[in-house]
């Protein structure tokens, strides 16, 4: 079965809108999916400075489009972190960070929960090569070495830029039963043919063959998580609301 996650369906105001995904589930008891806590949508205008805050057992990849973010922790890194540039900081037992953004911002947060509580604090940057993935699958972080931002739950983002009048699939996984997540970031695409999602719109998949077409140039973030694997679900913001 298909769920559609409507962009009504969020919480948050008019800066950030949050996607707690396992909202859209039928009778389910957590508001994650899995090991995919909380999507943060951030629409943030320039000159704001969110203040040193804290985070404990949050795995969180900051994965921004438009603008930058000027970014200071706990653990003695700063860097500005763009479209250029992502962050991904594994908060372990604490850790504190503190964000500026010079300019209007928008990208998404990802809340990520961890395989095991009170890890070590931890900040992983990764510059990219190219800041679009054109009409294929780019593998941004997952639980192996073949990524440079490395989960330690069983989670893997992949995202695209998918062109005007392109269709596409699934990447292949070596891993069986998986729940996926595909995040409409910019854009307009139709999924199977009878599924239409705009910006801010999603769908939750598992099992299905997924097709991909977009009507306009869009821009795609696409989660996998093993539901079955550890996690732990008690985290700051990651964790679950019920």
């Amino acid at each position: 079965m298909i769920r559609k996650i409507g962009d009504e369906q969020k919480t948050g105001n008019q800066h950030i809108k949050i996607l707690y995904p396992g909202v859209a589930v039928e009778h389910a008891k957590d508001t994650g999916l899995g090991s995919i806590g909380r999507i943060d949508h951030a629409r943030i205008e320039g000159g704001i400075t969110i203040k040193m805050h804290p985070h404990i057992n949050d795995d969180i990849l900051s994965y921004f489009r438009t603008g930058y973010a000027q970014h200071i922790d706990s653990e003695g890194f700063t860097a500005d972190v763009s479209r250029h540039k992502l962050m991904l900081m594994k908060a372990g037992k604490i850790f504190y960070h503190e964000e500026h953004m010079p300019e209007r911002l928008e990208g998404l947060q990802l809340f990520i929960r961890p395989k095991t509580k009170d890890l070590d604090p931890e900040v992983v940057f990764h510059d990219l090569n190219d800041t679009d993935s054109v009409d294929s699958w780019r593998l941004l972080a997952s639980p192996t070495t073949q990524t440079p931002l490395q989960f330690s739950s069983q989670t893997w983002i992949y995202d695209t830029t998918l062109s005007s009048g392109t269709t596409i699939g699934l990447p292949d996984l070596e891993k069986g039963n998986l729940t996926g997540l595909l995040y409409t970031f910019q854009g307009h695409v139709e999924i199977n043919n009878n599924t239409t999602l705009h910006k801010g719109e999603s769908i939750i998949f598992n099992g299905e063959p997924i097709s991909i077409s977009a009507v306009e140039t869009s821009e795609l973030v696409l989660f996998f998580t093993d539901e079955t694997s550890e996690y732990y679900d008690g985290g700051m913001f990651s964790g679950n609301k019920y």
